[in-house]
């Protein structure tokens, strides 16, 4: 089967999550590469990747990789494309992945497709556009296909492969290497899942009321195993911090359960989370338009139906 390269994504040596789901979506339309790029590519790691499906793994493992702005990746997967000629290139649909995957189809003379929730044969894409309010589907017409896929489109699915390491040297541009990296500040992990890469979400908007009520999101959250979200109302509000405000301005994200609490559905946020597998609205009005979207809702205040959907989910531990 033809080679797919993925390009992988991980924190200090540790796999992501998404990289696995790519893994996973790479194996259904031909055979998957693992791209490390950088130093710290770990034993377990490397075990990771081969469970879930790399046939190979790509190592470049120079440190000015990473201590430039995005555009050393963009010129390690040209080289790799120029190489390989693989029949497509999988990212994560993350801000970086995006940026990497454009400069990449730049480089290489291709199309690329970002946001993608899903890819079929002949690398054909579900895509989700105009705000969420019209899906599509998108082929590449020219030179390799680069897609951009969003986490959680795909399920991660283990499938032992041989994993072999493969050393690959990367000659960087004088304009790869224009913007530095200086200094990283370590953002302490907190004990919830990353909210775009969560399974659960749940989200509370305008009718939490007040930055303290929002103890309330958290704690249903928490009881499910599962990320925080927040609407722009309640972000703009100053009630949670902007880092988690889904939406078309803010994170987008594809969970297993979307659990929307006092969100009208206003279509800006719609765009966010529009794509979650199962949706569940809690809203005190009955013609709210986050219903028209919900595959479950409950008319009712969330400020009673949340601790008590919270009770009951605690007592079945």
């Amino acid at each position: 089967m033809s080679e797919i390269l993925v390009l992988v994504e991980q924190v200090e040596g540790e796999v992501k999550k998404v990289t696995l789901e790519l893994l996973t979506l790479a194996r259904s339309l031909g055979t998957p590469s693992a791209v490390w790029a950088g130093p710290g590519l770990t034993a377990e790691a490397k075990a990771r990747l081969a469970e879930y499906g790399a046939d190979k793994i790509y190592v470049a493992a120079s440190s000015d990789i990473v201590d430039y702005v995005v555009a050393p990746k963009a010129e390690l997967l040209a080289q790799l494309v120029a190489a390989t000629s693989p029949a497509a290139v999988l990212v994560a649909a993350t801000s970086e992945g995006k940026e990497v995957a454009g400069r990449l189809a730049v480089k290489t003379d291709s199309g690329v497709i970002t946001d993608a929730v899903g890819l079929g044969e002949g690398f054909v894409a579900d895509q989700s556009i105009f705000g969420g309010g019209i899906n599509v589907q998108s082929k590449v017409s020219k030179g390799t296909p680069i897609v951009a896929v969003r986490p959680n489109s795909t399920a991660p699915e283990a499938a032992p492969a041989a994993g072999a390491e493969e050393e690959v040297s990367v000659t960087l541009s004088d304009a790869a290497k224009a913007a530095r990296i200086v200094e990283r500040v370590k953002q302490e992990k907190g004990a919830r899942p990353e909210l775009t890469e969560a399974a659960i979400v749940v989200s509370g908007g305008r009718g939490v009321g007040s930055a303290d009520n929002f103890s309330i999101i958290e704690g249903l959250a928490d009881s499910l195993g599962a990320a925080v979200g927040a609407s722009r109302a309640a972000t703009d509000a100053g009630w949670y911090p902007h880092q988690f405000q889904v939406g078309q301005t803010g994170k987008t994200v594809s969970p297993q359960l979307y659990i929307a609490a006092g969100i009208s559905g206003a279509i800006q946020h719609r765009a966010g989370m529009q794509t979650a597998k199962t949706i569940v609205a809690i809203n005190k009005d009955p013609e709210a338009p986050i219903f028209e979207l919900a595959d479950y809702g409950v008319v009712g205040d969330l400020h009673q139906v949340v601790p008590q959907l919270t009770e009951e989910i605690n007592k079945r531990k």
